[in-house]
């Protein structure tokens, strides 16, 4: 039983990164789907698909790679905010991953969402991971 599933999701995706897969399946959730859209849109991510069964909704993500080089464009996923200590910040205090390179993913009361997005709208939240 897994009790941290935003942990489950970054786990899967740097493992299937380390191994070189092209594609990995994952449970869905609202807020999987929320940060495979903000992935997809910040460039790494190649596609993603929603499949809903009657059982389990699943997201399969195509991950992306160097055309030359063969590497991983994630380089890191690093979980912020746990379980066990959550990690809340303000709008004013909100986190610049790599001096703006990377990007710090915000669970807000508008959604979820980019740390410059959270900036943007004025509004702070939980920080749940950060992606360069």
């Amino acid at each position: 039983m897994v009790t941290d599933t935003i942990a489950d999701y970054l786990t899967r995706i740097r493992n299937a990164n380390s191994a070189g897969h092209r594609v990995v399946e994952i449970p869905a959730s609202k807020v999987k789907k929320e940060i495979t859209k903000i992935l997809f849109d910040q460039g790494y991510i190649l596609s993603y698909k929603f499949e809903e069964d009657k059982v389990q909704a699943t997201i399969k993500i195509a991950l992306k790679y160097d055309k030359f080089t063969k590497d991983p464009v994630i380089k890191k996923l690093q979980r912020v905010s746990k379980p066990g200590l959550r990690k809340y910040t303000g709008a004013n205090d909100l986190p610049r991953v790599l001096n703006g390179l990377g990007v710090a993913i915000v669970s807000t009361s508008h959604g979820v969402m980019t740390s410059k997005q959270a900036k943007n709208e004025n509004v702070g939240g939980e920080v749940l991971c950060y992606v360069y």
